[in-house]
């Protein structure tokens, strides 16, 4: 598919999905979640395009999408492990069982491996502060992740 067909695809989307949620209030969040649901990511392209559409500056939506850690500008892994950094977490040893992972995988928070495999995001609370350190992988939530067991999964999910 070339260069401006995929550009061409990528606006009827983003035309669509800002369509469907126009008469929401404060439709921003909802349009930016549905369009990193249909793309994985939010690409650079539909920004401008989005505050076209809701008639707010191109900073507005850049605000809204650095302000929240659950929106993506780049595609993510096939699998996504997310690290609870609240202070919770914290307090049973997040801090180890996430240098830990950045260790075993040979990225930091926030990338992605060179092969696709994983992306590493921080999360602020997943609910589990009983068990933690917790973290969530592929949207399943496990709990007591110590370095040892982080550092298992990880191995596990470098392939």
């Amino acid at each position: 598919m070339s260069a401006t067909a995929t550009n061409d695809t990528l606006d009827e989307r983003v035309s669509e999905i800002c369509a469907n949620h126009a008469d929401l209030e404060g439709p921003l969040l909802p349009i930016l979640h549905s369009v990193q649901e249909e793309f994985g990511h939010l690409p650079q392209e539909a920004l401008p395009q989005i505050a076209e559409a809701l008639n707010i500056s191109r900073a507005e939506v850049h605000g809204v999408v650095s302000f929240y850690h659950d929106f993506r500008e780049s595609p993510p892994g096939r699998h996504v492990l997310k690290m609870c950094r609240s202070e919770a977490c914290q307090a049973v040893g997040a801090d180890l069982s996430i240098a830990a992972a950045e260790s075993a995988l040979d990225i930091i928070m926030g990338e992605t491996s060179p092969n696709g495999a994983i992306t590493l995001e921080p999360v602020y609370c997943l609910g589990l502060c009983a068990c933690g350190p917790a973290a969530m992988l592929d949207g399943e939530v496990r709990g007591r992740m110590t370095p040892d067991a982080v550092k298992s999964l990880a191995e596990s999910l470098r392939k």
